[in-house]
This record gives structure tokens, C-alpha cells and sequence, in this order.
């Protein structure tokens, strides 16, 4: 907990500390209270930039000449080249050729140099160890690091802050570093509070190796509109899951959209659909009754709210033309 508290210390001036906001509308559905952490008005729309600015500002003089590197489809590669810019430090940033256009350009914007490669997860991370074979530069790994790790937990550290005395705590998971530091900075500030990991059922590398127990299953091009939530836990993040996180569950594409539109419609928020896995998680406990949640304090953390926008406009200017 100490290394969460001195995270946040160390990179509040340059984060956003986040809003947490509520919908009566959910309140009176769930006959709970529920509190949404809203790290999609984090600095670059997204968690990530808590972990990547307490990593590169760790980085001693002789590292940062040598500069960084990620792999990334997206937040993680934002938050990196943001990170690196403001701090001073070059980035490179392997991205795989699916990754949103959106989140392409905003990388490159924030001044990465951006190497595109196969979607393949072995390629990803050979193209990067090849990079730093050759250049010497330091990985600032998306979740398998533990500095990365504590300043993810900065958001969870906040949200205990404002929202006492939490009995749940959801998360999504993929790659495992937003839900380790959450279930860490939960076992320091809040050890009775739940904390408890939602994934989509078309990725879910983690459900499984959660319930077994002994091994990490990887995620194998998985198919689904999360695309932050595609890949598979670090040695790291297994370890601190296994120790510190409740349980996992599940959730359809279908949910996932469904919970994406109610906040979007309901709370006047954009979230991307890695963002509303939380919400897709909570319809689903309710719903099948996994957890009787009446009465409880929740709360849920909005990941991120960077999503391409792009054919939604493109579709509202055809409409014009053909008025």
C-alpha cells in the first residue's frame, strides 16, 4: 500500500484526479449505492497515464538517454508517448496494425515514434525485444511492471479516498494491471471491500486462469469489441490476482454494448466498450443473482473513453448529403 500512496504523491501533479459520479437511475435499479471512478477524463481518456508517468519519472539519467519502449493497441501507447514527451524522454511505440485509428494518430500526436507490426501478440513482443536489442531502450512493459502496476492503483487509492467504506469494487481485466492495483490499494486502505474482475466472455484468458489456479492461459486473437481487454496476464499480475482479487466473471459483446449505451445515454459520458465492462459485469451479477447486492456500496472504474468516432460521424454526413 505504501508503494500506491508514494505513486500518488509522485505523479499527482501530473495526472487528473478523477471525477466519481452516480446515476439515480442505477441506484434505484440495483437498490444500491453505486459510485463510477471516471478515468475517461484522465489525461489521454484513459487509466494508463497513471502508470506510465510513475515509471519513466523512476527512471534514472542513464535511462532516460536511452529511451522507451511499449508495446501497445492503444491507452498504454498514449500514455507512454505522453509521458516520455512531458518528461523529456524519446518513446517508440510497437502498435499492432488492428489497433484503432483513432488511438494510432493520438500516439503519434503526443510525439512517439510509432512502428506498426502483425496483430499477432508473439509478434508485438518480439518486434519490441528486437527494438531494444538493437537501440538499448527501456520497456516500459503496459501492466507486467510493478511501477506500472502501483500507479494504476492510484485511481482505486482515490476513489477509497472520497467513497468510504466500498463492499465491492469492479474492474476490467486485461492484461491485470488496473484490477492489481486496485485489489492492492483495496487490501491498504479498505481490506472488507471486495474487489472483483470483469472480462469479456470473448476474451476470457483470465476467467480461466483465475479458476485454475496454477497457469497462465493466454488470450489467442480473441474477438471482441474491448479491444484494451485482448491480452493475456503477466507473471506479475497473475500472482497478485490470484492473492488479492474475489472472483471473475463474464460478459457477452452484447452486454458490453448494451451498458456502454446506458452511460453513454444515462450519465452524458463517452466510454469506450473496455470502459463499460464494469457496468456489462454489475447487469450481469444482478440479473443471474451471483451476489445479492441490495444495500451495498459499489463501486465501478470507468477504464477509459477513447473510442473512434469516425463511421458514427460518417453515417450522420451521408445523411446530410442525401437530404
Amino acid at each position: 500500500m505504501n508503494e500506491i500512496s508514494e505513486a500518488f504523491n509522485r505523479i499527482r501533479k501530473y495526472i487528473n484526479y478523477t471525477p466519481v459520479m452516480s446515476s439515480r437511475t442505477l441506484d434505484n435499479l440495483f437498490k444500491a449505492k453505486i459510485s463510477f471512478k471516471c478515468e475517461n477524463f484522465q489525461r489521454i481518456g484513459a487509466f494508463k497515464a497513471r502508470g506510465a508517468f510513475n515509471a519513466i519519472i523512476q527512471l534514472s539519467a542513464e535511462e532516460r538517454k536511452r529511451g522507451v519502449v511499449t508495446h501497445s493497441s492503444g491507452n498504454h501507447a498514449q500514455a507512454v508517448s505522453l509521458a516520455s514527451t512531458v518528461l523529456g524522454v524519446k518513446s517508440t511505440i510497437i502498435m499492432p496494425s488492428n489497433a484503432p485509428k483513432i488511438k494510432k494518430i493520438a500516439t503519434k500526436s503526443y510525439g512517439a515514434n510509432v512502428i506498426e507490426c502483425d496483430n499477432n501478440q508473439s509478434d508485438i513482443v518480439e518486434r519490441t525485444n528486437e527494438f531494444i536489442d538493437e537501440h538499448g531502450s527501456i520497456l516500459i512493459h503496459p501492466y507486467n511492471d510493478w511501477q506500472v502496476i502501483h500507479g494504476a492503483g492510484t485511481a482505486a487509492y482515490e476513489l477509497l479516498q472520497e467513497e468510504k467504506n466500498l463492499n465491492i469494487i469492479l474492474a476490467p481485466i486485461g492484461g491485470g494491471g488496473l484490477i492489481s492495483g486496485t485489489s492492492l490499494a483495496v487490501k491498504g486502505l479498505s481490506p472488507s471491500t471486495h474487489v472483483i474482475g470483469v472480462e469479456p466472455q470473448n476474451a476470457n484468458d483470465a476467467f480461466k486462469s483465475f479458476k485454475d489456479g496454477t497457469k497462465i492461459y493466454p488470450s489467442i486473437d480473441p474477438d471482441t469489441i474491448a479491444d484494451g481487454l485482448r491480452t493475456s496476464l503477466g507473471d506479475i499480475t497473475f500472482e497478485v490476482i490470484k492473492d488479492n482479487v474475489k472472483n471473475i466473471f463474464t460478459v457477452t459483446e452484447k452486454s458490453i454494448i448494451e451498458a456502454m449505451r446506458f452511460i453513454w445515454e444515462r450519465m452524458k459520458i463517452i466510454v469506450e466498450p473496455s470502459g463499460a465492462v464494469p457496468l456489462a459485469g454489475l447487469f450481469k451479477i444482478n440479473e443471474e443473482n451471483l451476489i445479492d447486492i441490495r444495500g451495498l456500496k459499489i463501486g465501478l472504474i470507468i477504464s477509459g473513453g477513447n473510442i473512434d468516432l469516425s463511421a458514427f460521424f460518417s453515417m450522420l454526413e451521408k445523411k446530410i448529403r442525401t437530404k
